[in-house]
């Protein structure tokens, strides 16, 4: 059915303005057809009054894991429920991860993870994990890209001893990445160092949660994220780095961005607004839920974060949802490095980004728009099918009443995991309606989610990051990794 939202005020990342959006019935392509006032709509149009409300861009989630196997078990939301969360909250579109095994070929992985997201019912694309290297995966990775719409990589810098990437992969992968026009991601921490601090601690006798934060210190991120931009500086390769959790990954950010180096970053909600004596709560279950990497931090590196959101040093704001039950995190009992890592926050982003961010006045309207939506849809080019309000994208809307409040609970949730670590936090910007290809997914309340109705996002190489002539010239023979003085020596 064509649906119209009237009486609205349009939010996208660059205007504000007031106008109705009219969306096409989904077997019919579910865009945005008209934008503007006094619209001539079909006489059985569906109405949505938005009077009083914001329309904007459906948010993007571009870091999610979804059903992931992980450090022994599973985690508990599947491509159904937790997409069906993201609805409810506001969330049209995820980027979910292919993490293969170490030698587990890329496509192998990638054909597995397509087969799960089958029941997802938004839409979904894949960054895919690089987590060994040999000859096929250098393939892998181009039949990737050409023929399956994956445009960028995944590199795991922590998990030693499972799927850790060393700066061996890093260079090979980078090298690739940049021979494809795809963007590396990377999960910036100091693996080697956090497995020989996770070695101290438990022969000292720390084995509860609130010894994780003590494991993955500020300053082992601020390595790892100095070294992976440095290692993309080299090669002339842009680099993403996803969930920057501390002052110091902030600062090596700012300071390549500053110096033209074409970085991107995303922050966490919970690393937002969260505090690191969570850790230490008496409760083991209750500290557990807390557990994932980078841990959470002080107020100091809060503080840092949002400073990166509100001068763009930070672009991009993401979940790393992965939610696993109290019985899974009790794996780790005798064990904090046995507790599963992963939180939730797929359907509480959007929410909690506006009653912090807005409310507070940290973020405008339009900002909100970027940081959730628009500026993920750009880097990993979605835009402009995905993060504006425009004649011809995808109707993946979500209209959002500031002044409506909700208190975020494990029992009123839609995610399928026992415990929210937002538990009891009251915010006051809610989504009233999300629409997904111009159906409705959410409407006051009413969660309406169609298993297997979200479509698979092909996403090609984006060169608007690569500068084309440069890359041609560098491909003509190896990439000069090594110099001496002002002699370039070739890698052999």
């Amino acid at each position: 059915m064509t649906i119209l939202i009237r009486g609205g005020t349009v939010i996208d990342a660059d205007r504000t303005y007031r106008a109705d959006v009219l969306c096409a019935d989904p077997k019919d392509g579910g865009t945005i057809l008209q934008i503007g006032l006094d619209l001539e709509v079909p006489a059985d149009a569906e109405t949505i009054d938005a009077s009083g409300q914001y329309v904007m861009p459906g948010g993007i989630d571009p870091h999610t894991h979804m059903e992931l196997p992980f450090m022994g078990t599973t985690a508990s939301d599947d491509f159904y429920t937790g997409t069906a969360a993201g609805l409810s909250g506001g969330t049209t579109s995820i980027i979910d991860f292919v993490i293969p095994s170490p030698k587990q070929p890329l496509m192998a992985a990638f054909n597995e993870w397509r087969g799960w997201a089958e029941k997802a019912s938004s839409d979904y694309g894949f960054h895919v994990a690089v987590t060994w290297w040999d000859e096929s995966v250098h393939r892998d990775m181009g039949t990737l890209v050409h023929d399956h719409g994956v445009s960028s990589f995944k590199h795991f810098m922590a998990y030693k001893n499972a799927i850790m990437a060393d700066d061996e992969v890093l260079v090979n992968s980078f090298a690739r990445s940049l021979e494809l026009g795809a963007l590396p991601t990377v999960h910036a921490e100091n693996g080697e160092l956090v497995f020989q601090l996770q070695k101290q601690l438990l022969a000292k006798g720390f084995t509860g949660p609130e010894a994780h934060p003590l494991s993955r210190p500020p300053e082992v991120e601020g390595e790892a994220a100095n070294r992976a931009i440095r290692i993309a500086q080299v090669l002339g390769v842009p680099i993403y780095i996803v969930h920057v959790s501390s002052k110091d990954a902030v600062d090596v950010i700012t300071r390549a961005r500053s110096e033209g180096q074409r970085v991107f970053a995303e922050v966490l909600p919970g690393h937002l607004v969260i505090d690191e004596s969570v850790y230490s709560d008496p409760d083991w279950t209750r500290a557990a839920a807390h557990v994932m990497s980078p841990p959470f931090r002080t107020s100091e590196h809060r503080e840092a974060l949002w400073r990166g959101l509100q001068s763009g040093q930070l672009h991009t704001t993401a979940t790393d949802h992965c939610v696993f039950c109290a019985s899974q995190k009790a794996m780790g009992r005798e064990d904090f490095t046995r507790i599963p890592n992963g939180c939730g926050g797929v359907e509480d982003r959007m929410s909690i980004l506006w009653h912090h961010g807005v409310n507070k006045g940290r973020l405008t309207p339009n900002e909100f728009v970027r940081v959730t939506s628009t500026n993920a849809a750009q880097i990993f080019n979605l835009f402009p099918r995905k993060g504006a309000v425009q004649v011809g994208a995808d109707a993946d809307l979500v209209v959002w009443d500031p002044a409506a409040t909700r208190t975020i609970s494990v029992k009123t949730h839609h995610q399928k995991v026992d415990f929210n670590v937002f538990e009891g936090m009251t915010v006051q910007g809610v989504a009233t309606h999300t629409l997904t290809r111009g159906a409705h997914a959410w409407a006051d309340g009413d969660l309406r989610a169609v298993r297997g109705a979200g479509q698979y996002l092909k996403r090609p190489p984006n060169g608007a990051y690569f500068d084309a002539t440069r890359i041609a010239n560098q491909l003509k023979e190896p990439h000069p990794i090594h110099r001496a003085g002002d002699k370039v020596v070739k890698a052999a």
